[in-house]
């Protein structure tokens, strides 16, 4: 034991803890381990570059794919005004009415037809500024330029401001459209007009999305609706209704039947030979759509509706099965 302890004294001896605490070449030593120290401290860890790196990499390619992105097509770069898709023949802001718009009557897709614009703002509104309008579709987001821009220069002819805007151009198809006002490429207002097709068909606004101009074009108006089974009438294996025998213009009681339907839900859309005019008629005429019960009287699904129709004539009722045409019943209603 005691030699181990002469030997441990011997060895501080020769370190600081004998004579001077640090020599020269001991401060060195020490100094460089500390600088050493500092700069394995401060290497940056591999985790972090990485994690660094990445992040980097990701805003990077986050911009670089924004700029590459296609803005909105409009000259605004925004979409139109308003977020709602009811009809109307005005722009009101804040209570007050900028414009309205009179088109032609019987507004047809295909035509070249003319509107007049009546803008209610003073002159200096407009004067010097360049008026464009675009023409956005409801079901498909399409957009389509329909006046180019034309600079204001003079008010309409015999008034003192644009009281008298006048324009000629063809709306391509069918459907309920948005017409947006610009001023030197920025939204000065919006208004929302149907367009009917070529055989003069106009789609109520409110009417499910899904039903097409083309399922008109396809009603066989000689497939006359018969009695089939026990009262039923309308298209044998496919579908029928109760109370359809002496249908009539005053409010009835039908009970709609399905055989083969996919979905819950049947949508009833009514359409007038004559007038060619389309309808609600369920729930004595505001309603298109009615959840479907369970099987009856041999089919596979059935619903009851008060059903009102409002005018004589021939009418062919559209059965959608969820989204999809399921069958046309082709009746003739009398006074």
């Amino acid at each position: 034991m005691n030699s181990k302890l002469e030997n441990l004294k011997k060895a501080m001896d020769a370190t600081t803890h004998k004579g001077p605490h640090f020599t020269g070449i001991q401060k060195r030593n020490i100094q460089a381990a500390i600088h050493l120290e500092k700069k394995e401290n401060q290497r940056p860890n591999r985790f972090m570059i990485f994690s660094l790196s990445a992040a980097a990499i990701t805003i990077m390619i986050i911009l670089f794919s924004t700029q590459l992105l296609p803005m909105p097509e409009n000259n605004s770069g925004s979409y139109p005004l308003s977020l709602e898709w009811e009809v109307r023949d005005e722009f009101v802001e804040d209570g007050v009415e900028k414009f309205g718009v009179f088109p032609e009557p019987q507004l047809t897709a295909g035509q070249n037809s003319g509107y007049l614009f009546s803008f209610r703002e003073p002159f200096d509104t407009y004067k010097g500024k360049e008026l464009s309008i675009d023409a956005y579709n409801r079901k498909t987001g399409e957009r389509i330029n329909v006046v180019p821009p034309e600079k204001i220069t003079d008010p309409s002819p015999g008034y003192s401001s644009l009281q008298r805007f006048t324009a000629r151009f063809e709306i391509p198809y069918a459907g309920v459209w948005r017409y947006e006002v610009l001023l030197d490429g920025q939204s000065y207002g919006d208004v929302v007009l149907t367009v009917g097709d070529e055989e003069g068909i106009m789609l109520p606004v409110d009417i499910p999305s899904f039903v097409e101009q083309q399922d008109f074009e396809a009603i066989d108006w000689e497939r006359n609706a018969v009695n089939f089974s026990g009262g039923i009438f309308g298209n044998e294996n496919k579908s029928g209704v109760i109370g359809a025998d002496m249908p009539s213009l005053t409010p009835q009681k039908w009970m709609w039947h399905l055989w083969g339907n996919q979905s819950a839900n049947l949508t009833v859309v009514a359409f007038h030979k004559v007038s060619n005019t389309v309808h609600p008629i369920l729930d004595n005429g505001w309603k298109w759509t009615v959840e479907l019960g369970g099987p009856v009287n041999g089919a596979d699904a059935h619903v009851p509706t008060s059903v009102t129709l409002p005018e004589p004539g021939q009418w062919a009722m559209l059965l959608y099965d969820g989204d999809v045409l399921f069958d046309v019943l082709v009746f003739d209603i009398k006074e």
